[in-house]
């Protein structure tokens, strides 16, 4: 399973370096996850919650560890599977958010508003259904200097597209000590539960994770041949289908094949002990 997913992974990321051309190559060339273990994030900073409300980033820490998660919340692609796949890796744990660590989700986009952060938070907080979870789990928007300045802190590297609304920016999830510095990165859009686990009970107890290879998924579709925009929901599916097909394929193979066998064994086990061929009666 482990390999098949690793398999998808770079099956997509071959298929994003191929189709994301708009932006210029050295733009392209900056969009990274720099990681920064040990980093303290300006706690600080004012944005603004899923209610409109003015808040500090420190008052979404809750003195527990906390995982952060930047993105933009009306993006069409990867943004979506990066908390679906945070979500499965949570629902595995025995640890819950609010009781035992907090989630922050960060618009990268200064444009977007509190209310559409409201709508993302009960999307997502209803898919992950535990109770409780609403109080610990933020949504923020905020202005750009105090987005830029939390990306730079945490060496996620974006940029916009003004021609199709769109921002390119790399996926994962760090997470944080109570005190808010860097302990751990997962990249990708995948998290292994246990993995989690370790990394949320190691920044429980200000410890710093160990740096990770750099296998992150760049949330950027762009097709050169016909100039077109298109969601990566299209080629997850795409690439999928082929993938199920294969598959498929293989296993009626190998079950028609183990057919086969079966019937020359019963063949040869139950026929004439001379050899001769059976014949109806006539």
């Amino acid at each position: 399973m482990k390999s098949s997913r690793f398999v998808l992974l770079l099956l997509l990321m071959s298929l994003l370096v191929t189709q994301a051309d708009a932006l210029t190559r050295n733009e392209l060339n900056q969009i990274t996850f720099e990681q920064k273990i040990g980093q303290q994030v300006s706690t600080d900073l004012r944005f603004r919650d899923s209610g409109g409300e003015a808040i500090r980033l420190r008052d979404c820490l809750g003195n527990k560890p906390t995982l952060l998660v930047l993105g933009y919340f009306h993006c069409p692609m990867l943004c979506t599977f990066i908390n679906n796949g945070l979500i499965e890796a949570m629902q595995e744990l025995r640890l819950s958010v609010g009781r035992d660590f907090d989630v922050v989700d960060l618009s990268i986009d200064p444009r977007e508003s509190s209310a559409l952060a409201a709508t993302k938070k009960a999307e997502y907080v209803k898919l992950y259904g535990r109770h409780g979870a609403d109080r610990s789990w933020h949504f923020l928007t905020g202005d750009e200097m105090a987005i830029q300045r939390v990306a730079r802190e945490t060496g996620f590297h974006f940029a916009y597209d003004p021609q199709t609304n769109e921002f390119a920016h790399p996926s994962g999830v760090m997470v944080l000590t109570p005190e808010g510095k860097i302990s751990r990165y997962f990249f990708g859009v995948n998290f292994s539960p246990s993995e989690l686990r370790e990394a949320i009970l190691a920044a429980g107890k200000n410890q710093n994770g160990s740096m990770i290879q750099r296998l992150a998924l760049i949330c950027y579709h762009y097709n050169p041949i016909n100039g077109k925009y298109g969601g990566l929901v299209m080629s997850i599916v795409r690439v999928s289908g082929v993938a199920t097909a294969l598959a498929l394929a293989a296993f009626v193979v190998f079950m028609a094949g183990r057919d086969r066998r079966t019937r020359r064994q019963l063949g040869l086990n139950h026929g004439p002990a001379d050899g001769s061929v059976s014949r109806p009666y006539q």
